[in-house]
């Protein structure tokens, strides 16, 4: 049950409940669709490779979806019948989970991850899971259990990492919203590069239970989409204190109470005070970083005109804050390892093993300095510095918002546009000094969001990313909400039949 004007593509949460509601649509209908339109663009035709595996039981629980809804004639929750694709970080009991390595092929959770079991509490069906590099090590989609991944609007450039296949799957439409996971970036930088939204949030608001860690304290699982409402409706059933991960004690904190969507009615930049980074952009005299802020001067100059004060700003001596800020090569070999042989039927429970055996990808560089990191973050002597960095670099940064009044900071979300997968396979681009700003909210533990910003005179995508003080998720949706009403960038990839 169809109707014969629908389209799939761009479909939005609230379009599809109306037409679930009006009896238009069921969503065993809709959960074929996108199955099929994964055979279409993601098997075949265009190739995306975003898919790792696609949920057996997607049309068992739609048909106990319309079921319930024929009977009780009542939504089952807030996502009732919204299809997500979730990253394969994340540990799904119907499903294997191979976090982008093919050392784990095969390997069974025991349980869904807590905010698996959230998802499915609020109504989703977990349609799939997706690509990512090996352990999310890496900002491109190079995944030793699949492949590379393409990006959605470029098919030779990269969609970005480590969120690649959440990221190329919700651009190409393959399904209503996604999840991904974000410890340096990498919810904002494949969001940037597909054109999407991605929210990072203060971390501890979202369980990780269940998720492979990069950098503990630092990641998060969060949203991707392809408007602002339909990130904060999934971001409203993800959120909250989870006794098995004691980092959601930040939920309590926040103290966040009612819809993150709420923070988008009546949302507007008319009055806000938007700081622009400038040391946050690239040189013209790089034709991609040229490139980036051509489409972000214009994206700036919308904003202007929808209301917002801009207001220059630096973040002094920026490169070397986020230098010795940088816990990837102290801590991620302990966290991972930790995880690994927490779970008994992990096919291989320690990265040495996956290092003697070869089953990584080979162009990732960040994993392999992994493997040579210490096998406790304190044996490292600067581990203890660099972590009391961390809390001078917040200081820094927030004061830079009290001394300018500011709502929040502004800037692109990498520097540079969508490299070709040809540059990255060659090695031109290496994870620790690729000119991304999305380390900025991360070692800061500050929130913040990626909004499409307009495209290159090539077609690839650039994302602008807003930052805010942390546990102020709200003031993300109002303003993300209000800059994408007044530009409108978000535009679906196309594909010739």
């Amino acid at each position: 049950m169809i109707p014969k004007d629908f389209a799939i593509e761009e479909l939005t949460i609230d379009d599809m409940q109306a037409l679930l509601r009006s009896g238009e649509l069921n969503v065993r209908d809709l959960t074929q669709a996108y199955l099929s339109r994964i055979e279409a663009i993601d098997r075949s035709g265009p190739g995306l490779n975003a898919i790792i595996t696609v949920n057996p039981l997607a049309l068992q629980e739609a048909d106990r979806l319309d079921a319930k809804f024929a009977t009780s004639g009542e939504l089952s929750g807030p996502l009732h019948g919204v299809p997500v694709v979730v990253k394969d970080q994340v540990e799904t009991k119907d499903m294997m989970t191979t976090f982008g390595s093919i050392a784990q092929d095969g390997y069974q959770p025991r349980d869904d991850a807590t905010v698996i079991k959230k998802l499915k509490a609020a109504g989703a069906i977990i349609l799939a899971k997706t690509a990512l590099p090996d352990f999310a090590s890496s900002w491109f989609g190079f995944c030793s259990k699949l492949g590379e991944t393409k990006n959605p609007y470029v098919l030779a450039h990269d969609p970005g990492g480590s969120s690649s296949g959440t990221a190329a799957a919700v651009a190409a439409n393959l399904a209503l919203v996604g999840v991904g996971e974000d410890t340096g970036g990498s919810i904002r930088l494949p969001a940037s590069f597909c054109n999407l939204v991605g929210v990072r949030v203060t971390p501890g608001l979202i369980s990780r239970d269940g998720m492979s860690p990069l950098v503990v304290f630092q990641d998060t699982a969060g949203p991707m989409a392809r408007t602002v409402k339909d990130a904060a409706k999934l971001l409203d059933s993800m959120v909250g204190y989870d006794p098995k991960d004691e980092y959601t004690t930040a939920a309590l904190i926040a103290g966040h109470k009612g819809s993150y969507v709420e923070a988008t009615e009546n949302a507007s930049l008319r009055g806000t005070r938007l700081g622009v980074v400038r040391n946050a952009f690239g040189t013209d005299d790089n034709p991609d970083a040229a490139a980036v802020n051509r489409v972000m001067a214009d994206a700036l100059n919308a904003a202007r005109e929808a209301g917002a004060e801009l207001i220059d700003v630096e973040i002094p001596d920026l490169m070397e804050h986020i230098l010795e800020t940088s816990l990837y090569l102290s801590h991620s070999r302990y966290d991972i390892n930790r995880f690994l042989a927490s779970r008994d039927n992990m096919p291989i429970k320690s990265l040495e093993e996956i290092k003697e055996k070869k089953y990584y990808d080979p162009s990732l560089d960040l994993l392999e300095a992994i493997f040579e990191g210490p096998e406790h973050p304190e044996d490292d002597p600067e581990y203890f510095r660099k972590l009391a960095a961390r809390d001078n670099f917040q200081r820094l940064v927030v004061g830079i918002v009290a001394q300018h009044n500011l709502d929040g900071l502004v800037f692109p979300c990498t520097q540079i546009l969508p490299p070709s997968k040809q540059a990255v396979r060659d090695g031109k681009h290496e994870v620790l000094s690729f000119p991304t700003n999305t380390l900025i909210a991360s070692q800061t533990w500050m929130p913040s969001i990626c909004l499409p910003a307009g495209f290159s005179e090539e077609g690839l995508p650039v994302g602008m990313e807003l930052v805010v003080l942390p546990y102020h998720e709200p003031s993300l949706f109002r303003l993300g909400y209000a800059f994408e009403q007044a530009t409108q960038y978000r535009k679906a990839p196309e594909y010739k039949d």
